[in-house]
């Protein structure tokens, strides 16, 4: 007789690894359908799927309600989406904004020119460590500066300090370079 999604969430809270993988294998195929749907794009919705599973996996603990494990999985594919758009949505405004710069600069180099990275790379390296893993948390990967602080366990008004000087540092090293 098969498990209900409730006795196999209960399991696998009780670390059953396997029961998490009926789970997985039991909705991984709406859950892509879903994201195919959103994305348009096979191979974005599959891993996001992937990342779906794996956020899932880490919050199980979270789940108030058990018996409503798909709804929830489904809450988590929606939001992964959702956070996939405003990810790439702010990588293009920050790649158009360097850009802008860069031909203000009077640079003729395209954009997507190899030196493009490594221009980004050098700017990056001015920053310290934990300037460099806010600013690229909160502008490449676009997490708020709440999940900046959650991703990276540091209170919430360093993470904004960070993030701010870190992003006066990258401009004075644009400024440096006019």
């Amino acid at each position: 007789m098969r498990k209900s999604d409730q006795q196999c969430v209960l399991q696998a809270l009780a670390g059953d690894h396997a029961a998490y993988g009926e789970l997985v294998a039991r909705h991984q195929g709406r859950v892509r359908g879903w994201l195919r749907h959103l994305c348009g794009d096979h191979a974005e919705a599959d891993d996001l799927a992937q990342e779906v599973f794996v956020r899932a996996w880490t919050r199980l603990g979270g789940l108030k309600d058990t018996a409503r494990f798909c709804s929830w999985l489904m809450k988590i594919a929606y939001n992964e989406f959702l956070q996939s758009r405003r990810s790439s949505d702010r990588r293009n405004r920050m790649m158009e904004r360097y850009a802008l710069d860069r031909k203000a600069l009077g640079s003729a180099a395209p954009a997507d020119a190899p030196e493009h990275a490594l221009d980004l790379q050098r700017v990056l390296s001015v920053l310290s460590e934990k300037e460099r893993a806010a600013v690229v948390l909160n502008y490449a990967y676009g997490y708020s500066h709440g999940e900046v602080s959650e991703l990276t366990g540091l209170p919430l008004g360093t993470v904004k300090s960070l993030i701010h000087r870190g992003s006066l540092k990258a401009r004075e090293h644009f400024d440096a370079k006019a």
